[in-house]
């Protein structure tokens, strides 16, 4: 994992931090104090590529509708395919109905 590099007291102290949240308007007040509104658009935007890949999108109409770059939209598909399977477990609890493979025709 990637992610192993930065491994450490403050990597969990962030991600502890994250678990105590409670609701969305902590999320906001938290995220806003935190990250830039850039950061935090691009991180929406990250998610919603995965969850759109999930559903079976072009990466045409992927681009178009989220605006991200098809490096972007790459390099998220492969986090989907062969990553620390963090988006399909989120992506998972989110919408259910994609591990039941429901909404791939819509």
């Amino acid at each position: 994992m990637q992610i192993d590099k930065i491994r450490g007291p403050q990597t969990d102290q962030l991600f502890k931090a994250i678990l105590e949240l409670k609701d969305l308007e902590e999320c906001y007040s938290f995220f806003d104090d935190l990250c830039t509104m850039s950061e935090i658009q691009s991180m929406a935007q990250r998610l919603e590529v995965a969850h759109m890949l999930k559903l079976k999108r072009t990466y045409d109409r992927i681009q178009g509708e989220t605006g991200a770059s098809t490096a972007t939209i790459s390099r998220v598909r492969r986090c989907v395919d062969y990553g620390s399977d963090g988006y399909n477990t989120v992506l998972g609890r989110l919408y259910p109905e994609l591990e039941d493979g429901d909404e791939s025709s819509k």
